[in-house]
């Protein structure tokens, strides 16, 4: 592979999501990157050699595509509670299971797979991750139908006795943990810049919508609204750069960074919330600003309102973030 351009770090990363995120629709850009962002990774930073020569070239080149397969129906931001089983026969895996809300899971050609390869009572330490493909008899997929981020391929992945060889083991938990914090960085950089399109769309309407007799951007409550919009979007923002900041700094380190990104996972969990409040915020006060032409089809705030939920619950629903972080932050992990 092509060396790393000198001085290319992590904050090309936030950079590249965060002007993808321009597009200001869920479903481009998690059709676009959104399986291989959180699919590839695992298998990017796996021990296992032989699958990443395997792997990575043909997805890289866009002649496949990955989906990361972890959440069920009776078991989301709930890990440890996942139930597709993994048997070991041998040389090989036999899966069953059914995973849903499985993002670019309609054209996905591999799945990295979260098993219970453990005890059905041995919880989040019972599990692994192993790459499953599309063409192994037993794999099937079919599609979702969701508020938002539609032509992101949201899937439900069924598995019915897929032989999935020993060669296509990713990793053991600690993986998908440090997964998890990559993907929730990932989620509220694109929420924020959502955000920031609510606010520039309100401040462009304020400046051309007349009402009472005088423009909105002449209401002081518009002003106020649109003042407490920018302080949001503004101060996640810099939260964001500073874990970035922190993660550029263990890589020129010359640490491995991957290895060490479990240590900001209650920051990441936090920064998520921050991020998706921030577009709920926003989303809903853009759209209380345009009034009834927000809730109209075709209308960029009526879209963005609708994909609100789509980055608070992936990843880890806000409840749920704020316990871990707190549950770390009492374990002087914060």
């Amino acid at each position: 592979w092509p060396a790393r351009p000198e001085h290319f770090d992590g904050f090309f990363t936030v950079i590249a999501g965060d002007e993808l995120a321009r597009c200001a629709h869920g479903g481009i850009f998690w059709g676009l990157v959104g399986g291989m962002g959180i699919g590839l990774p695992p298998v990017l930073h796996s021990d296992n050699e032989e699958l990443r020569e395997r792997i990575l070239g043909p997805v890289l080149e866009g002649k496949k595509r990955i989906a990361l397969a972890v959440s069920e129906p009776d078991a989301g931001s709930d890990v440890a509670g996942l139930k597709t089983t993994a048997k070991d026969m041998g040389d090989y895996y036999l899966v069953n299971g059914m995973k849903k809300w499985i993002t670019c899971g309609m054209f996905a050609d591999y799945f990295s797979t979260a098993v219970r390869t453990g005890d059905p009572d041995s919880g989040m330490f019972g599990l692994d991750l192993i790459l499953i493909e599309r063409t192994m008899p037993g794999v099937s997929t079919r599609a979702m139908h969701c508020m938002g981020v539609r032509g992101s391929g949201t899937a439900y992945v069924e598995f019915d006795n897929v032989k999935v060889p020993k060669s296509n083991y990713i990793g053991g938990i600690t993986m998908l943990l440090q997964n998890f914090v990559t993907e929730r960085l990932g989620l509220a950089i694109q929420a924020n810049r959502f955000a920031r399109i609510c606010l520039a769309e309100s401040i462009e309407y304020a400046k051309r919508r007349y009402a009472f007799g005088k423009k909105l951007e002449d209401q002081p409550v518009v002003r106020h609204n649109i003042a407490e919009m920018a302080r949001h979007v503004q101060t996640t923002h810099a939260y964001l750069e500073s874990l970035c900041y922190r993660i550029v700094a263990i890589d020129k380190r010359g640490e491995d960074w991957y290895d060490s990104i479990l240590s900001l996972g209650a920051e990441a969990a936090l920064a998520k919330v921050q991020a998706t409040k921030t577009f709920d915020k926003c989303a809903h006060d853009a759209a209380h600003l345009q009034g009834g032409n927000a809730y109209v089809k075709g209308n960029i705030i009526e879209s963005l309102y609708r994909h609100v939920l789509s980055v608070s619950i992936p990843g880890g629903s806000e409840d749920v973030m704020i316990d871990a972080a707190a549950r770390l932050a009492l374990k002087g992990r914060l």
